[in-house]
């Protein structure tokens, strides 16, 4: 390839290596280090005047620093008077800080993308971002390239009957990621909601054994709705059960049983405690709701691992909406960060929703602290499928249940299209160009 340069960041310089091995031509000699002062310093070897440009940076558990060494180079080769600068990010840092959750809160995603735009980058390459809006973010031309269909190609080869298997999205954001490729496997889908418990939910309003066992018989049965009395005197509530879903209690990221002590219950004297002694005070009392007003702060986006420890921590119900009985469960999300949502969707899947085997997989492997670890020892996880665009230690890579798809040939034939101008829209439907 005459007039192109590739620089390979220390991010992550195996896949930086790999791509340019597919692409036949050497990574461009550049000097990077830091000072003793902690300032990152960049020196390219070689002239770019007048030569496209590829930059390769990926995130890394020291992604601040990996940034603005990002940052630095492609600065450095504006500089250089390239004729054109693509940054080249498999995995987006602060991705999930792509929309405001909080008030006063910042969207990084956003100002990661302003600082790569002034930095001199004409054009940037990820793969699977977090939510696809995130291309609004950019003033130049953003191309999303999509880990399915290597991901589509593994679970042909490997899942045993994946014909009749389902693609489980463990949270309401993450359906239409899952229906893309339940088309493209031409399988079923189901999803998973967990949410706090609320006052009014069944498991609160029966404690008994016998009335739970009765619930569970009458959804394999598909008995009328249960009426109960409602809130008022004059109102009721229509309990439909159906024989697609299957509700189950979750404490600390793990399934529970029914008969497991509820941890309000033995709170309830305290918590009436605290009642009476806000009701003598003068200062007016502030009731929190579990429920969320239609003006509230909810958004169905948001992941379980988003949440705060402290949410984590109290009792939520976990609820598949679809069938998984007898069946191969591939649970799929973008990234595999913290454990507890895969964990309880997985205990959940194969204790109460009798899931033959359950996979997860995923584009980006971040495990963060010991998600792998933890992910490994639950035994209803079978194996955990994830590609190389974040670096995953040596140590990571001997586990027995971690598969690692190599999705280099993607980035290397997308730059080479890129540079001699053709289409790259075939890069997101198939590999059979590659």
């Amino acid at each position: 390839m005459r007039k192109c340069k590739i620089f390979v960041g220390n991010s992550h310089p195996e896949l930086g290596k790999l791509v340019c091995e597919r692409l036949g031509i050497e990574p461009a000699p550049c000097t990077l280090k830091k000072f003793a002062n902690g300032e990152t310093s960049v020196q390219i070897g070689v002239s770019v005047r007048d030569e496209d440009v590829y930059v390769i940076q990926s995130g890394s558990p020291t992604i601040n620093d990996h940034i603005m060494e990002l940052l630095i180079l492609v600065s450095a080769c504006r500089g250089g008077s390239a004729r054109k600068i693509t940054a080249v990010i498999p995995q987006f840092p602060y991705s999930k800080q792509c929309k405001m959750k909080k008030h006063r809160g910042a969207i990084t995603a956003r100002m990661l993308a302003n600082l790569l735009v002034m930095a001199g980058a004409d054009h940037v390459v990820s793969m699977d971002l977090h939510a696809s809006q995130m291309q609004g973010f950019f003033t130049k031309p953003v191309d999303n390239l999509y880990g399915g269909p290597s991901l589509a190609k593994w679970i042909r080869e490997n899942v045993e009957d994946y014909e009749d298997a389902v693609v489980v999205s463990k949270n309401p954001g993450g359906t239409k990621r899952v229906t893309a490729l339940a088309d493209a496997l031409k399988i079923n889908f189901a999803m998973i909601h967990t949410d706090r418990r609320r006052a009014k939910d069944i498991y609160s309003q029966n404690r008994d054994l016998q009335q739970l066992r009765l619930r569970k018989q009458s959804m394999l049965r598909k008995n009328k709705p249960i009426i109960r009395q409602g809130d008022d005197p004059n109102e009721e509530e229509n309990i439909i059960l159906t024989n697609g879903i299957q509700t189950a209690r979750i404490r600390n990221g793990h399934v529970i049983g029914d008969d497991e002590e509820d941890e309000t219950e033995n709170n309830k004297n305290d918590d009436n405690d605290t009642a009476l002694e806000s009701d003598s005070d003068d200062a007016p009392s502030i009731v929190a709701s579990d429920s969320y007003a239609l003006g509230g702060t909810y958004d169905a986006v948001d992941s379980e691992d988003e949440k705060e420890i402290e949410e984590l921590q109290k009792e939520q119900l976990i609820t598949l909406v679809g069938n998984v009985r007898d069946r191969s469960a591939i649970i799929l999300d973008d990234m595999v960060d913290s454990p507890r949502s895969f964990i309880s969707a997985a205990e959940h899947m194969a204790q109460n929703c009798g899931a033959k085997k359950v996979y997860v997989v995923a584009t980006h492997g971040i495990f963060t602290g010991d998600c792998l670890q933890e992910l490994e020892k639950c035994e209803y996880i079978h194996k955990i499928i994830v590609t190389n665009t974040y670096p995953i230690p040596q140590e990571s890579l001997n586990s027995k249940k971690l598969v690692v798809i190599d999705v280099s040939p993607i980035f290397a034939e997308c730059i080479r299209r890129d540079h001699y101008g053709e289409s790259i829209s075939v890069l997101f439907d198939s590999l059979a160009t590659i």
